[in-house]
């Protein structure tokens, strides 16, 4: 494009972040911003009251059943969570790193973590469209926050998939209306396909050649992938032995329960993101989990677990995604904006 008044060079224009200049001074840059703006508030507040509308759904159950618990029980178990939430996040932070300058755990923590509370709204899709719009705010160009984070979506279904295979067959025998979970693994195949390096750099050049952003600097790396999928696998296994501490107060568990529960855990979160009108998957997560402990503790303490695990959850991605922005501000006070993506 030729350079004059009101213009712009192409590669500012392959972002919606150009400047127009309308009558009056004003721009249109500056209209849309203050809309964009608004919009994030209004859907902050949505999710928050999303997330508080859960907690308040549960409440009754949960401390019904954390009275009768030992703290030796609902510390850990709640800690845990959160561990198993930071494995998560760092799944796809490798991921976000690998596709341009490093970010820092610091803004890759607030990118996610805040980007994650949409999903307590129905419908999937806010928790993606947060995740765009943060990384955007921290300088990261929108076409590498959405490949970083469609990637890490298929590491996560896949560990999950793997995982689950610990305990679908007892699922089933349990609860013979949950045959239909053996259809997801239809998607194991495709998903470990899709995660082959050759495939992923395939992917990620297609994605920025049509979003109009300069390419990665070099193909997605295997280490990357291994790693991105480890964290994931040390993920389930933490929400998997988060929920056998929480069944282990009340009864005598066997070593092998821990199996059960890990790939509970994995199939629970992988139906819950396949129910994506439901908020967070409610509903679907908490029928698996009562399915899997219903015959080690019976069914009312298996749907009480369900509930208290419920809510350690939602506890956790609060208090996380307000400690990774509180570490985001400081992070950027000592070491400035980023400035990794250009034309941001």
């Amino acid at each position: 494009m030729t350079s004059g008044a009101g213009s712009v060079p192409e590669s500012d224009l392959a972002d919606d972040s150009s400047i127009v200049t309308v009558d009056g001074g004003v721009t249109a840059r500056s209209r849309v911003s203050n809309l964009v703006g608004a919009a994030r508030i209004v859907l902050l507040v949505g999710v928050l009251a999303a997330a508080g509308l859960t907690l308040w759904h549960y409440w009754d159950a949960v401390s019904t059943t954390v009275a009768t618990m030992s703290w030796v029980t609902v510390v850990p178990a709640a800690a845990l969570v959160g561990v198993g939430i930071a494995c998560g996040t760092m799944s796809w932070q490798v991921l976000v790193d690998d596709l341009g300058a490093p970010i820092g755990a610091g803004r890759g923590a607030q990118v996610f973590l805040v980007g994650q509370l949409g999903k307590y709204l129905p419908g999937s899709v806010w928790a993606y469209v947060l995740q765009l719009e943060l990384g955007r705010r921290v300088g990261l160009a929108r076409a590498r926050v959405f490949a970083a984070t469609v990637f890490s979506l298929a590491v996560a279904v896949v560990a999950a998939l793997v995982a689950g295979t610990l305990a679908l067959p007892e699922l089933i025998e349990e609860n013979p209306g949950l045959t239909w979970l053996r259809w997801l693994y239809l998607l194991l195949p495709a998903g470990l396909a899709c995660l082959h390096p050759r495939i992923l750099t395939a992917l990620a050049t297609l994605g920025f050649r049509v979003l109009r952003r300069p390419r990665p600097t070099h193909p997605v790396r295997a280490r990357t992938v291994l790693h991105s999928l480890g964290w994931a696998l040390g993920s389930y296994s933490c929400y998997g032995l988060h929920l056998f501490l929480l069944a282990r107060g009340n009864a005598n568990l066997h070593p092998r329960d821990l199996l059960l529960c890990i790939g509970s855990m994995g199939i629970a979160m992988v139906a819950g993101l396949f129910a994506f009108v439901l908020p967070s998957g409610a509903g679907v997560r908490e029928l698996v989990i009562v399915t899997a402990l219903s015959p080690l503790v019976g069914p009312g303490r298996a749907i009480a677990y369900a509930a208290v695990s419920r809510v350690l959850f939602t506890l956790a991605d609060l208090v996380m995604a307000g400690s990774a922005a509180g570490l985001a501000v400081l992070s950027r006070r000592r070491r400035g904006s980023y400035a990794g993506d250009p034309g941001i």
